[in-house]
């Protein structure tokens, strides 16, 4: 059986609520068109990303963005899994998500900067989305060989890779596995499984 984008973008939407419509429609395909992403595109994308909210306002955050043909994409992609390079290596961005582990004020360690860095990668994958845009992010990635090839320094984690562009057909994987993974109904753990007023117990939301 076949299934369009389309058709798989409405399996895939969240059920309805009162939640913004932009996080019900985010998810993250691995089909993707060569089409690049404008400058301009990239540029909004990464201010939404600029704008998260971090402790102390330090914005650990730091990416690396590459645009496919470059040298940046080249060794970001090289730096992932065998299963990630198959699918990914259609996207026409790569962006590898860092953050520093140390506030630039005192020095002093920051147990939240991954903690940060993911909302800043959120914001950007919303932003994303809600231009028409697809972003999967990615930790099946090879930590030493990216930091390696960006000579990224030991105070700074590595968060995840994220591919970015625009949703092919899911017809377009090969893979038997990722186009079952693809055009597979969502899920999500039941808000009593992960909102607790004491350890274990589910909060009473109504």
């Amino acid at each position: 059986m076949t299934i369009s984008t389309a058709e798989l973008n409405h399996l895939k939407k969240a059920p309805p609520s009162a939640i913004l419509s932009v996080f019900r429609h985010r998810w993250s395909p691995r089909a993707f068109t060569d089409q690049p992403v404008s400058p301009a595109d990239l540029a909004t994308i990464f201010e939404a990303a600029r704008w998260a909210a971090s402790s102390y306002n330090e914005q650990p955050w730091r990416f690396i963005l590459g645009t496919q043909g470059s040298d940046t994409y080249t060794k970001i992609h090289g730096a992932l899994i065998p299963f990630n390079q198959q699918w990914a290596g259609k996207a026409p961005v790569l962006i590898l998500g860092t953050a520093k582990t140390t506030f630039s004020h005192n020095n002093a360690p920051n147990r939240v900067a991954l903690f940060d860095l993911g909302a800043a990668a959120s914001y950007l994958t919303l932003q994303a989305s809600s231009m028409g845009l697809a972003a999967h992010q990615m930790g099946g990635f090879d930590e030493s060989a990216a930091r390696a090839a960006f000579a990224i320094p030991d105070e700074f984690l590595l968060g995840s890779v994220i591919a970015l562009g625009y949703q092919a057909e899911p017809s377009a994987l090969t893979n038997p596995q990722m186009l079952a993974q693809e055009t597979a109904p969502r899920e999500r753990k039941r808000l009593k499984d992960i909102v607790f007023s004491s350890w274990g117990t589910p909060a009473d939301l109504g």
